[in-house]
């Protein structure tokens, strides 16, 4: 006997993971057995560059599809172009205050702790030939440099580089021409937005490879520099570990709390891209997932889109507090005593230069590079002091500089009221 009533399809319930199939614990286990191996055979440590240097480099391929469909179908869904130029405007406000609140915090820590006290370092003996490199790049990225370099050779050329800015000004340039047109284009919006779904795809397949990436460039670290050279100058890296962690926690987290939300449940939500960014000692494998995560949180996607990429290249909170924590560790060590106004100088060149060599491999020493060149109370050849763990002290600026991108993301939304509050409240938990 047929029945007319229609079976109701019940979803299957999602099965729950076992502990070892999340990603962020396969990333630990990575990251303990890679320092053992660099430990105890650090030849065969330092084998293992090719696997950290070609999972980061996997990861590079997709960031400019990734950053491209985001942003241009994120603005041609805003359909009102005020709002973009609104939300730029507001992000770089809130970059431009965070980030000097950060070469601050770094400037005043360093003042009263001190790291570099005591060594008694005569500036004639130190060896400026193995910094000369950075003070190259730090010359070549100068502000004029670095604007003419945001401007790609072809409209489709950024697609196949790696300077994030080209990326960034070509997708927005393409989304605003998609929303002046949404009538027309419309054939073309829906093709971006399909697209996107496979490109994801890809980003979630080959972060199934971070534990290989998180394993390879650990081993290579500890076998190439030994945990010897962590804890010399220790001060120096815990004064900037404890900084960073003050400057998360305290300052972003009231920033979290008076926009709704907690900095912990935060952190705890994108721990896996917090334990990627520790094993690779690079922002850049984290970004994607980043994006993807606060899509799924309730940030609206063309803020998302335009905050996020643009954060990478200017809201360096840890790069800042960095700068100018390692600036005046090097004055202590050669027992300089800068005054109020050539701290203020340094300040305000640290402010330019962080800017200036945005996006550059290698960012920290580079942007340190430019502001002592410019500062010659300080000598230069000085970096030579911090060159041995500063590999160590780049898993801490991308860290904070990844959760600080996190962060303004949340907040900008919010500001726009843009922010899905009951759908953020759900996902943080």
């Amino acid at each position: 006997m047929q029945t007319n009533f229609e079976t109701v399809d019940t979803p299957t319930p999602k099965k729950k993971k076992k502990f070892y199939q999340h990603l962020y614990i396969q990333v630990i286990f990575a990251i303990v057995i890679g320092v053992t191996l660099g430990y105890f055979w650090p030849e065969k440590g330092k084998a293992m560059q090719p696997l950290g240097d070609g999972f980061i480099k996997l990861v590079k391929m997709i960031i400019a599809p990734v950053i491209f469909l985001t942003v241009s179908t994120g603005i041609a869904g805003m359909n009102d172009l005020k709002k973009v130029g609104r939300v730029a405007a507001k992000a770089f406000a809130y970059f431009i205050f965070f980030s000097t609140l950060a070469l601050v915090l770094g400037l005043v820590v360093s003042h009263f702790v001190q790291p570099g006290a005591g060594l008694n370092i005569d500036p004639s003996t130190l060896d400026a030939s193995k910094i000369s490199k950075y003070v190259e790049a730090a010359e070549e990225n100068s502000m004029v440099n670095f604007i003419f370099n945001i401007i790609p050779e072809t409209l489709f050329s950024p697609m196949t580089g790696d300077i994030i800015l080209q990326v960034l000004l070509v997708a927005i340039l393409f989304g605003v021409a998609l929303a002046l047109t949404a009538d027309r284009s419309q054939p073309v919006i829906d093709f971006l937005e399909t697209l996107t779904i496979p490109v994801f795809k890809i980003v979630e397949i080959l972060m199934k490879l971070a534990p290989v990436g998180a394993f390879g460039a650990m081993a290579f670290t500890i076998g190439a520099y030994g945990i010897d050279s962590l804890m010399y100058l220790g001060k120096l890296v815990g004064t900037f570990y404890l900084t960073s962690f003050a400057f998360v926690v305290i300052i972003l987290g009231v920033v979290a709390r008076l926009n709704g939300f907690n900095i912990f449940k935060f952190l705890r939500y994108i721990k896996e891209e917090i334990f990627l960014v520790l094993g690779t000692s690079s922002s850049e494998p984290a970004m994607p997932g980043l994006m993807k995560k606060l899509n799924e949180a309730g940030c609206d996607k063309g803020v998302v889109g335009l905050v996020v990429p643009t954060g990478y290249s200017f809201n360096l909170d840890g790069t800042n507090i960095y700068m100018t924590l390692a600036a005046l560790f090097i004055a202590q060590a050669c027992n300089i005593d800068l005054k109020f106004d050539q701290l203020m100088v340094l300040l305000l060149v640290a402010i330019l230069s962080s800017k200036g060599a945005a996006g550059v491999t290698g960012a920290g020493f580079i942007t340190l590079a430019a502001t002592l060149a410019v500062v010659p109370d300080i000598p230069i050849a000085g970096m030579t002091l911090i060159l041995g763990i500063d590999k160590f002290m780049s898993e801490c600026r991308a860290l904070t500089n990844v959760i600080g991108n996190g962060v303004a993301c949340v907040v900008i939304s919010n500001w726009e009221k843009h922010l899905d509050k009951e759908q953020l409240k759900k996902t943080l938990g």
